[in-house]
């Protein structure tokens, strides 16, 4: 009886995700993804207490969404606390950065400034997941998907749940 439960409860989760995305501007879809990401990633310092830093490089839409639903928003113990970056030079300590497509050639610069850090490095580029961030946005077959470089993961000294792996095209 539990497992029809779950089974149950897990279509339903899918439909309303589904329909969220259908009935939303994608700006809306990522953030809301991006925000679900994080409950399913462990950083090694995720003791309870102190801020919880997302930087959005180069999307006013993205930011202004994440900042309105969560920012200043306490979850687990921690305040979501919501920055705009222009550029790689303007980048400071984050617990996730999101990389828009239009500042992509950003990529190896943010990567390079985050290396040895705690970061999640989330993108929106074909090749991006390949190249090291951890989470790269994908439109396949008119659906939006994600992709996860487990290598990329560890190397910023992160865990991923397998309920994430398993949503993913692990790369």
């Amino acid at each position: 009886m539990k497992a029809i439960k779950k089974v149950v409860l897990a279509l339903a989760l899918l439909v309303s995700v589904n329909t969220f995305a259908q009935d939303r501007p994608i700006h809306e879809v990522y953030s809301m993804m991006m925000v679900n990401f994080v409950k399913y990633v462990q950083w090694p310092n995720q003791a309870s207490g102190g801020e919880f830093v997302i930087g959005v490089v180069g999307n006013n839409e993205i930011y202004t969404t994440l900042n309105t639903w969560h920012g200043g928003k306490e979850r687990s113990g921690k305040t979501y606390i919501i920055k705009k970056f222009n550029s790689a030079a303007d980048l400071t300590a984050c617990d996730v950065v999101y990389i828009d497509r239009s500042k992509s050639n950003d990529f190896e610069a943010i990567s390079n400034k985050v290396k040895g850090k705690n970061t999640l490095i989330i993108t929106d580029k074909a090749g991006l997941g390949e190249k090291g961030s951890a989470i790269n946005f994908r439109t396949i077959d008119n659906k939006l998907k994600f992709e996860l470089n487990q290598k990329a993961v560890e190397a910023s000294n992160l865990k991923v749940s397998s309920a994430l792996s398993s949503m993913a095209i692990v790369i």
